[in-house]
């Protein structure tokens, strides 16, 4: 693959239409990995089952002492030295695990970082949460309420999986992962330059955990209806994918990376097909962190930097899928930037 060129003709003016801008990427994951033996050794399975179904081959868990809040600080913070900014305009912040279901983290994250007294805020949609989050501050952007907005995704699963449950407890890995967005122009690189976003409230109980009401005694675990989301999620991410691609008027065959929800990596193979987009261009990262819902989009991205597998000027296309039901998509031509690293 090759990284798309941008020229402008003498005949032609640069768009100056308002864009998002991606001006910097971070990343935390816990120190602590968990690999598919330690599953093997507990319940009735094995490295080589997990694997084939999921291609995850390991994971990183939080310890007692990690939180969700501490997660997504160390990501932002990460994110802004990413960007060289030492302050943002506002914060928002995708988790579907907070540390306490109220007051929302978001403020906390943003006194934490030292952003201290800016507009900050959560956004709850599960694995969709970060595209959420991104069209979210978008709008902020785009409304004159901000400048520049820091996007955080935050996740710790460990905490809400039933390890004694081997359809769901092998899939889960916790980390975070976050993106500083500017005001710029859809000429630019990192700007992004369609969306898509949809729910269908009708299947909220095919991925969800069980409220006070549904089970007033015991332990409550999160659940998923294993098949249905399989087959929903490559449905709607290709449909919304599809739909984000038409209004940029990009062919599968000029999609040079498409970074799909980290859910499992047949999932992402069905959707990069029925896109017709090219094998080589699907990233998938999850191998080695699994699945870590609204943190899998930013952490994927700062792998394949890494892995010399996303360039600068490569026709990016994001989508996930997610409870709620939620799914979304967005596209971008890749930034210069670098990611920053974390680990607690």
């Amino acid at each position: 693959m090759h990284a798309t060129e941008f020229t402008t003709s003498a005949r032609e003016e640069p768009d100056y239409r308002f864009a998002a801008v991606v001006a910097g990427l971070g990343t935390c994951l816990p120190r602590a990995e968990i690999t598919n033996s330690w599953f093997a050794d507990r319940l009735d399975t094995s490295d080589d089952w997990i694997r084939a179904r999921t291609g995850i081959a390991a994971r990183r868990r939080a310890g007692p002492d990690v939180s969700m809040t501490d997660l997504a600080c160390a990501a932002a913070d990460a994110a802004l030295r990413s960007a060289g900014r030492t302050k943002v305009d506002a914060l928002v912040l995708a988790t579907t695990t907070p540390d306490r279901p109220c007051p929302a983290a978001a403020p906390e994250v943003a006194e934490r970082i030292g952003q201290g007294g800016i507009p900050a805020f959560d956004v709850s949609a599960v694995c969709s949460g970060f595209l959420y989050a991104v069209a979210t501050a978008t709008g902020l952007l785009s409304a004159g309420l901000a400048n520049s907005v820091l996007v955080t995704a935050a996740e710790t699963y460990s905490r809400i999986v039933d390890p004694d449950d081997r359809s769901t407890a092998v899939l889960f890995g916790d980390g975070a992962g976050a993106v500083v967005l500017r005001r710029g122009h859809a000429w630019e690189q990192g700007a992004l330059l369609g969306f898509d976003l949809g729910s269908d409230g009708a299947s909220w109980d095919a991925i969800h955990v069980p409220g006070e009401r549904e089970q007033p005694d015991g332990e409550r675990w999160f659940t998923m209806r294993g098949r249905t989301v399989y087959l929903r999620a490559i449905e709607r991410m290709t449909t919304s994918a599809r739909k984000v691609m038409k209004d940029c008027a990009w062919g599968p065959d000029t999609i040079e990376a498409l970074v799909a929800h980290q859910a499992n990596a047949r999932i992402i193979e069905a959707v990069a097909h029925r896109l017709g987009v090219p094998s080589e261009a699907a990233l998938c990262e999850i191998a080695l962190v699994g699945n870590t819902a609204a943190a899998s989009i930013p952490l994927a991205l700062a792998d394949a930097l890494d892995g010399g597998r996303l360039k600068p000027g490569f026709r990016t296309l994001l989508t996930a899928f997610g409870g709620g039901l939620t799914w979304g998509s967005a596209a971008l031509t890749w930034p210069q930037v670098t990611p920053v690293r974390s680990e607690l």
